[in-house]
């Protein structure tokens, strides 16, 4: 389901538990959960509560909101015994993001 800033997205029906989520952690301000198909033997989400769209709408407000997902979302990724370092892929060894654009991009970009 797609659905413009602002319109109802299947996220937020599972944050009212209108649709069914394995969830994994939820607090006050996020939800995580298992990925309903996941493309990898272990994939899931960790979502803010509060609805913004994309992260360009972002406002400065939302600091602390965007960090705590990062938190939780390590939390979850060790409950889980995930691979970190060079056991998850990992070649350079300083927190970063990956940020692409300049074309249309498809799942999996490549």
């Amino acid at each position: 389901m797609v659905v413009g800033p602002g319109g109802d997205t299947i996220f937020r029906k599972i944050i009212r538990k209108e649709i069914p989520a394995k969830i994994i952690f939820e607090d006050d301000r996020c939800l995580a959960f298992h990925d309903i198909s996941p493309q990898v033997p272990t994939r899931f989400l960790v979502i803010p509560k509060k609805h913004i769209s994309q992260i360009s709408a972002a406002e400065d407000d939302d600091e602390s909101l965007l960090g705590h997902l990062i938190i939780v979302d390590k939390k979850c990724a060790a409950d889980l015994g995930l691979n970190k370092g060079s056991d998850g892929g990992q070649s350079v060894f300083h927190v970063h993001r990956h940020v692409l654009g300049g074309r249309q991009m498809h799942w999996l970009p490549g």
